[in-house]
């Protein structure tokens, strides 16, 4: 069987790659079959477009390859007379868990196919082939499997370099976030966090206690927005017997329960004027005073605060004190929010994947290009929690081992269907300069890949090259 292309399309089809495909650092390919011709020709194919092959026409052969070789890609059909594809697949990724595969099939071996994704293969292709339908898979499987690769490789480096592994991203606005958080970890300055709801403003108080010289000591949270008034100073201070109608027995305080520790204040915005004064005092002379006590007792407590809330505002109308404000904010770690930290999505979606699957035993390994382009795009009003939500949906009910278009949640895909608000913004701009800000936020939304900034704008790779040199962009 062989591929279906004549010599004539061959030479179109090589007139169209240019020297820039060239020089894109094309994958190195392994295709194993054990039918010469289709082998040959799908090597002629991609080789056109400046890809290195390769070629086996035997599956002992190609495990041996696979062996002296460090391939990104492997080609292999699934029936073959001595090893078969499944063998292939397990053995590639046995020797380089990195690398891709797809297999070929014909009509009658789909069901096998689809096994064959379960086993790891990331794509799977029907022969007869044709010309674009083998590059374009091709490409895809190589620029998927190149995302997990960089993905984990920056968790690890993140991990190596900070010290933060729970902290997710390598955005331009999170590595300012974590350098700044390596630098306070170990002092006990007072820390504001401030951001959106949902943008991990916990996970940074977490990250600086357990890399502070108090880690060996607790971490107390408190959320004051979910406190009555009258029972905010009881949570903060501890209270005695008989203190308040209903204070059947002695309690300590969060202050108490965190000496030589940290205290976490989350929604420190909300906290009553009358709370406030008292809090000042705790942190102007280190002890506080039970509700219901006049005897002080000392305590030595790193305080982190966080809110959502404009605070300079609330200082305005009267509703929070001036000189408390600056006690809190000696630092302040401003997290941005989702749509700020685009570049970051790819990252948490792989680290999300990974914690559901796990939670609950679903085979998930991965998400599909275009679902991950939507959600890259989508607006996230509720940040990273609406993303981690979003995420551990698409697992519950996923039925195999890729996430796709089909499992996200219809509040997504509304949100998709909304015309962006920053149009009216452009009335009036010159069509070029439209241009270049439209291929210079798409360029920034996918990472700087420029073949997927090309394909969301609806524009040809050399149409793309060509206007960002005539823009100055990089």
């Amino acid at each position: 069987m062989s591929v279906d292309t004549t010599t004539e399309e061959l030479q179109a089809d090589s007139a169209e790659a240019t020297s820039e495909d060239a020089d894109r650092g094309r994958g190195l390919i392994l295709i194993v079959d054990d039918d010469r011709n289709h082998a040959e020709g799908s090597r002629d194919v991609l080789e056109m477009v400046g890809f290195r092959c390769d070629v086996a026409t035997s599956g002992a052969e190609g495990i041996s390859m696979l062996s002296q070789r460090q391939y990104d890609l492997v080609l292999t059909d699934l029936v073959m007379d001595d090893v078969d594809g499944m063998e292939i697949i397990r053995q590639a990724q046995q020797i380089n868990p990195f690398v891709a595969v797809v297999v070929f099939t014909g009509h009658a071996t789909i069901e096998t196919a689809v096994e064959a994704l379960k086993r790891g293969a990331v794509d799977y292709l029907v022969k007869p082939l044709n010309i674009e339908g083998l590059r374009v898979r091709v490409e895809r499987a190589l620029e998927h499997q190149e995302l997990v690769r960089v993905n984990r490789e920056l968790e690890e480096r993140l991990d190596k370099r900070f010290g933060f592994e729970k902290i997710i991203g390598n955005s331009e606005p999170m590595r300012k976030v974590i350098e700044l958080c390596k630098q306070i970890a170990e002092t006990d300055v007072s820390v504001l966090i401030t951001g959106e709801n949902g943008t991990g403003k916990e996970l940074i108080a977490q990250a600086l206690h357990e890399n502070s010289l108090r880690k060996g000591r607790p971490l107390v949270p408190l959320n004051c927005a979910a406190l009555s008034p009258q029972l905010v100073e009881s949570e903060l201070f501890g209270h005695e017997k008989g203190a308040f109608t209903g204070a059947n027995f002695q309690k300590k305080g969060r202050f108490e329960f965190s000496d030589r520790g940290t205290l976490f204040l989350d929604e420190v915005g909300d906290i009553p004027m009358e709370t406030q004064v008292k809090l000042l005092r705790v942190l102007e002379d280190g002890e506080i005073t039970r509700v219901g006590s006049n005897k002080p007792i000392k305590v030595d407590v790193r305080l982190i605060s966080a809110t959502n809330r404009e605070i300079e505002t609330l200082i305005e109308d009267g509703k929070f004190r001036e000189d408390l404000y600056y006690r809190l904010k000696v630092v302040t770690v401003h997290l941005p929010s989702l749509r700020e930290r685009r570049q970051d999505i790819p990252l948490l979606l792989n680290h999300f994947i990974g914690q559901f699957s796990r939670a609950y035993k679903k085979p998930v390994r991965e998400i599909e290009r275009e679902a991950v382009n939507i959600l890259c795009s989508y607006g996230w009003p509720g940040n990273v929690r609406e993303l981690k939500h979003v995420v551990e949906n698409m697992v519950v009910v996923s039925g195999g081992p890729v996430l796709t278009v089909e499992n996200l949640p219809e509040s997504i895909h509304q949100g998709q269907r909304k015309s962006p608000t920053e149009v009216q913004s452009l009335v009036g701009v010159p069509l070029k300069e439209v241009e270049k800000i439209l291929i210079e936020q798409t360029l920034e939304q996918v990472g700087g890949n420029r073949q997927e900034a090309a394909r969301m704008l609806g524009i040809g790779e050399r149409t793309m090259y060509r206007k960002l040199k005539e823009y100055g962009l990089s």
